[in-house]
């Protein structure tokens, strides 16, 4: 499990203690407590605050039809998970530190994952068990089971209720909340998605339908409701009321976040959202806090297509930085797939993630140290507090103070490279502007100037080397509260570098953690601490087959190998009938693309090569267009006489839309290529990312 950093609130005891050490100083100048900076957290919202990081899921009608955003006409017989086992999201997500997971249990279609009184589009129709299944249920159990907790995303836009737009839909909706938010036990959030209103079913009208977004659905009593039934939940939307969406699909708050918010001026789904209000306001008059949500794979729900597109640990890494490390939790989806399973690719990826945090704060390197601030408010606010590991303590500055720093002496030198800072939020987010500086042969060196901490902000700092720590506070809305302070040396991401080549054939290896070496190799040997070291962009005798490592010589480590296939350059190609277009074709980036009106692509070799085969490559973009199905492939040496060589069908490519190598029967004399399609996946126009051939 990760390690459980948190506050612990004040209980009766600290009360008494406090009162004692008043009254014991009560010759010397009266002690302040600090007074709360509006606004401030409800308790709901204090515990959800500690949850920082738990997991989402998207599994419903649209995992079994292939869609992001179903129609609402879907059949119910198209639901049926063949096994389907809520535990082993659980599971996975408890192993990984996560401390909830909440569920779509109905998307924009209407379909419900729960048997529902209210309409027949649910699982009680569909064949899963027979109609007598409930996904929310066997959820609710398997959180039980391995301590996490529950929350529900509820749809407001219904397109398959034929009285979407009505009065009477507001009131289908607060039935089936009822039935969410009582039969299932604690719900610690409710998610109302921002989208709503558009083309539908509708039950059987098939038309578009808008709503007026700031009263359609009554949200002050829609709230009220939830309030009702589930106190201790926390509601989710674009304005809260209790947590905001961070404004973007990737994953990442601000480097300046505040969980203030100017409440009032926002409703769900406003145009202008994620540019005025995402971030949050210093001067914003509710405490609204920051959620980023980000899905494991481009899609949010499953698409056997997107099986090679998990985020690596790198990508999830910078996720959890900045998102939990600029003051706002993360929410990280997974796509359960067709059985009912999260996929063995985002398993592994999780896995991974989970082991480098654990890995990155393993041992904070001041815990137990001495630390003294330029100024406080005397006994029970010193800058020991900010050490000792209870969220509950904390320095405070003088009340007329806005600034403040606080150093810590490391008893000899330290290296280290992340920096861990909270303030005391119950009352108030104040700090604005920050530096630190370390101290290296007797002198003072800044390493970061920043602005917003919150409830925590975590720096990625390059190996700093020092005696002693000093974190000054230069500017806050009232006095300064910090209730923890703590530094770790994160060791070096071992992971697979990237390896490329441009047009040319120069190749590049990259890796995806600086301060490491790497170690490759051109002849598909296993590449060691004894192979080439990689210096700068090289040229292989091709054709070639790069395989190279990632070294850390401080720890002697390395990370698995990743590796490379290249055949001849594509300097000297040139696309015909396709105009500069074409070029997307043949530049070494998959994620451009050729869109062909003649459904072909036909290239200049610049030289007649002895082919055994050529490359396809489909778009990547997440939604794909034109992908080939079957082909036909021709060559030439003058351009005028072509001869068919191959043809036939890329297997499976619709679910697996990667590079399709095909080989010939019999090698070929040809300048000249054409790779033509018969049929694409959906009837639209052949797509090409990159093209290229085989010739050995």
């Amino acid at each position: 499990m990760i390690q459980d950093f948190h506050f612990q609130l004040p209980n009766v005891s600290k009360v008494v203690l406090m009162a004692s050490m008043l009254f014991t100083l009560s010759c010397q100048e009266a002690i302040v407590a600090p007074e709360a900076e509006t606004p401030v957290p409800s308790q709901r919202q204090l515990i959800w605050q500690e949850m920082e990081f738990y997991g989402f899921v998207h599994f419903s009608i649209n995992t079994f039809t292939d869609m992001e955003w179903g129609l609402g006409d879907e059949s119910p017989d198209r639901f049926n998970p063949t096994e389907l086992d809520t535990r082993q999201w659980v599971r996975e997500m408890a192993d990984a530190g996560m401390r909830g997971v909440i569920i779509t249990a109905k998307h924009h279609d209407g379909f419900c994952l729960w048997p529902s009184r209210y309409t027949e589009h649910s699982v009680k129709n569909s064949p899963w068990k027979n109609g007598e299944g409930d996904v929310i249920r066997e959820l609710a159990d398997a959180c039980e089971e391995y301590g996490l907790k529950l929350g529900v995303y509820y749809s407001p836009w219904d397109r398959h209720h034929a009285d979407y737009g009505k009065p009477e839909y507001i009131t289908y909706m607060r039935l089936q909340l009822e039935e969410l938010l009582t039969n299932y036990g604690d719900i610690f959030e409710v998610w109302f998605d921002g989208a709503n209103g558009g083309t539908g079913y509708y039950g059987g009208a098939n038309e578009e339908r808008r709503v007026d977004k700031k009263s359609y659905y009554d949200w002050e009593n829609t709230f009220a409701l939830v309030r009702k039934l589930q106190p201790d939940a926390v509601i989710f939307g674009d304005a809260g009321p209790d947590v905001r969406w961070v404004g973007n699909e990737e994953g990442h708050a601000y480097p300046t976040t505040w969980s203030n918010l100017l409440r009032d001026s926002v409703y769900a789904g406003m145009p202008e959202y994620g540019d005025k209000y995402a971030k949050g306001q210093e001067n914003g008059t509710h405490w609204v806090p920051a959620e980023a949500d980000v899905s494991i794979r481009p899609g949010w729900y499953y698409h056997a297509y997107e099986d090679h597109k998990v985020k690596s640990l790198s990508q999830l890494m910078d996720i959890y930085y900045k998102s939990i490390g600029r003051n706002s939790s993360l929410l990280l989806n997974f796509p359960v797939d067709k059985r009912g399973l999260i996929h063995e690719n985002d398993v592994m990826a999780l896995r991974k993630m989970a082991s480098k945090i654990k890995e990155d704060f393993a041992v904070d390197l001041i815990a137990g140290k001495s630390a003294t601030a330029s100024t406080d408010r005397g006994a029970g606010y010193q800058a020991g507090n900010v050490l000792d590991g209870q969220g509950g303590n904390y320095w405070a500055a003088p009340a007329d103070s806005r600034q403040g720093s606080i150093e810590v002496d490391f008893d000899g030198e330290l290296t280290f490279n992340r920096l861990w800072i909270q303030e005391y939020i119950p009352l108030g987010q104040r700090v604005k502007k920050f530096t630190v500086e370390v101290k290296q042969d007797g002198q003072w060196t800044e390493i970061a100037a920043e602005t917003t901490i919150g409830f925590k902000r975590l720096l990625r700092l390059e190996d700093t080397k020092g005696t002693s720590l000093r974190l000054n506070i230069l500017d806050a809305k009232s006095s300064p509260l910090i209730s923890s302070l703590r530094m770790f040396h994160a060791p070096k991401m071992m992971e697979a570098p990237v390896i490329s080549r441009d047009v040319q054939g120069m190749v590049s290896i990259n890796s995806p953690e600086e301060g490491l070496v790497i170690f490759y190799t051109s002849d598909g040997t296993t590449p060691g601490q004894n192979s080439q070291r990689y210096m700068a962009p090289f040229q292989p005798e091709y054709p070639a087959l790069i395989k190279a490592i990632t070294f850390d010589e401080v720890q002697g480590r390395s990370s698995d190998a990743g590796s490379q296939y290249f055949d001849m350059p594509k300097g000297d190609w040139k696309v015909l009938e396709a105009g500069t277009e074409g070029n997307k074709a043949i530049d070494e980036n998959i994620n451009t693309h050729y869109s062909s009106q003649d459904d072909r692509l036909t290239l200049d070799l610049g030289q007649a090569l002895q082919l055994m085969g050529f490359t396809y490559t489909p778009m990547q973009q997440r939604y794909l267009s034109g992908v080939i199905k079957e082909y036909r492939f021709y060559t030439s040496r003058d351009s005028i006489n072509w001869e068919l060589v191959a043809e036939g069908e890329f297997g499976n490519i619709e679910n697996s839309p990667i590079l399709q190598r095909i080989t010939l029967d019999r090698k070929v004399n040809a300048r000249y290529i054409r790779l033509e399609s018969k049929r694409t996946t959906d009837g639209k126009n052949a797509s090409f990312a990159e093209v290229g051939v085989i010739t050995e």
